[in-house]
């Protein structure tokens, strides 16, 4: 037998609030690819974070090696040879990627070596990303991709991955598992924190499981179904989604030929993008990240309005130069990708969190009605199952699919017009996710019209009437769900779409002579 790679025994970390982790053991081989899976709350990012330092046990004992060990730090971590992807993601917004990946490494490196050693990385796992660019420039899913080739420069003897594809395309996801089983026969261990669970039993060959911050199963996942992990991860399988057919009513929102210039030199054209959301429809926007997804939401939610008079409009009202208020005032709500300084403010509590969209709390001359504000998120946690200390709970002390749970449940409570979504899964379990579409698709079935931007094509699939591709700032002409395939999908992606709208208008001329 191996000398394991990595062993907790009885780990227990306790916050005020609740027992993040409670008595958890789990041992890790060399070059084992192990899963931690559990729903949103049940302990895996603290125990990740116990592992990589950024977070001291109140208990319990961690050998590396066969050697105990009392990691202090990250720092000290990467120097035994661990390293983390972060679901929140680490990374210092004013500084580059070059310089953001430079802090993790050896110093003796200078920048340019880290830069080129950046480009070299990127290239070879297809994680495209620019060294030079400012963080801040940056999409979601473009710094999932700094973290991943972060890890991957120092060389691990762990890897730590929490939620490491939630913003990635299935080809991306297919050339990471690639890099990840590569790194495995080469006797790296693996840590992987999923909701995914078909990742899990295409990657995984271990899992342990967490219910509540208790170790609830072992099992090799490679022999169970989706429905069994479910079952071990939440005690159940999750509901299967009811997407009835139904006619479309009024255009709700119409885009017409929207055009802008990048704000920065790092952002994305906008190129003639039309497009129409009809009430009574979910219409899914699909694409690599950072091809314009970003500038085309800030034109759809007020955030920029530069548009040219009646580019953006809404139930046929010039909605280009309103602001976000102005847009809420005609039905628009909007739920942005990140969670943490644009959907929430991280210090503030749950329910004043709530007055970023709503404003049914606020009264003559501005007082706000404290204790009708903790009703409102107190039903919202309730009926989104947010796992939280309480409407008070400031938004930072949640988990990411808590949060995510309570942001998206916050603007479906005000019972829009027009619902814009972007990534509404994101980090999120499945039990979750599962009751986040069912609800998207209640809206839709009440009338709303609804649309989705995620990177998440099986999302896309399940809950969109009609599709999308944005790629390189322009968009693509809709397509019905039913004629879609994610293999098209996927070629739409690289903005070659063209051939086949064409020979699907051919097809239907010769239907129509016929």
């Amino acid at each position: 037998m191996s000398i394991p790679r990595l062993q907790l025994a009885h780990i227990t970390k306790r916050y005020p609030a609740v027992v993040a982790n409670s008595d958890v053991s789990l041992t890790v081989q060399p070059g084992e690819t192990h899963a931690v899976l559990g729903e949103n709350g049940a302990g895996k990012s603290t125990l990740m974070k116990i592992i990589y330092g950024s977070v001291k046990p109140d208990e319990g004992s961690v050998m590396f090696n066969g050697q105990p060990v009392h990691i202090r730090n990250p720092q000290e971590a990467r120097a035994l040879g661990i390293s983390m992807v972060f679901q929140h993601f680490s990374l210092f917004d004013t500084l580059t990627v070059a310089e953001n990946v430079w802090l993790g490494l050896d110093k003796r490196l200078t920048l340019n070596e880290v830069t080129h050693s950046i480009t070299t990385k990127a290239a070879e796992y297809g994680l495209d990303i620019d060294p030079s660019r400012p963080v801040h420039t940056l999409s979601v899913g473009e710094m999932q991709r700094v973290e991943i080739i972060r890890a991957l420069l120092t060389s691990p003897r762990l890897l730590i991955l929490d939620e490491p594809t939630s913003v990635l395309t299935p080809q991306a996801v297919e050339k990471l598992f690639v890099v990840l089983k590569k790194l495995a026969s080469e006797g790296c261990s693996i840590l992987y924190i999923s909701h995914k669970l078909h990742e899990i039993r295409e990657l995984c060959t271990a899992c342990t499981v967490l219910r509540g911050g208790k170790v609830t199963g072992v099992c090799n996942p490679q022999v169970e179904s989706n429905a069994s992990l479910s079952r071990l991860m939440i005690g159940a399988e999750p509901p299967a989604l009811a997407h009835h057919a139904r006619s479309a009513g009024e255009v709700v929102l119409r885009v017409q030929a929207l055009s802008l210039p990048r704000e920065d030199q790092f952002g994305v054209d906008l190129d003639d993008v039309s497009m129409q959301v009809r009430a009574g429809e979910v219409v899914g926007i699909a694409g690599v990240s950072g091809n314009g997804q970003k500038e085309l939401l800030y034109a759809l939610s007020g955030e920029d309005t530069r548009a040219a008079p009646s580019m953006v409009q809404v139930f046929g009202q010039d909605a280009a130069r309103m602001g976000p208020g102005g847009r809420r005032a005609l039905g628009v709500h909007f739920v942005p990708e990140e969670r943490l300084g644009r959907g929430a403010v991280p210090t503030l509590g749950l329910a004043h969190n709530l007055m970023l969209t709503r404003t049914d709390a606020i009264g003559a001359g501005g007082w706000i009605h404290v204790r009708a504000l903790q009703a409102q998120a107190a039903a919202i946690i309730q009926r989104f199952n947010v796992k939280a200390g309480g409407p008070n709970a400031a938004a930072k002390s949640l988990s990411g699919g808590n949060l995510q749970k309570f942001i998206v449940g916050r603007e479906i409570d005000a019972n829009p017009k027009l619902l814009i979504v972007s990534q509404p899964t994101w980090g999120v379990d499945v039990g979750a996710a599962a009751q986040i579409r069912g609800e998207i698709l209640a809206l839709r079935d009440a009338g709303c019209a609804v649309l989705v931007v995620s990177e998440e094509l099986d999302e896309l699939f399940e809950i969109s009437d009609r599709l999308h591709v944005i790629a390189k700032g322009r968009l693509s002409p809709p397509i019905a769900r039913a004629d879609a395939t994610v293999t098209l999908i996927g070629e739409w992606m690289s903005g070659l779409w063209h051939a086949d709208v064409q020979a699907h208008l051919a097809t239907e001329a010769a239907h129509a002579q016929a």
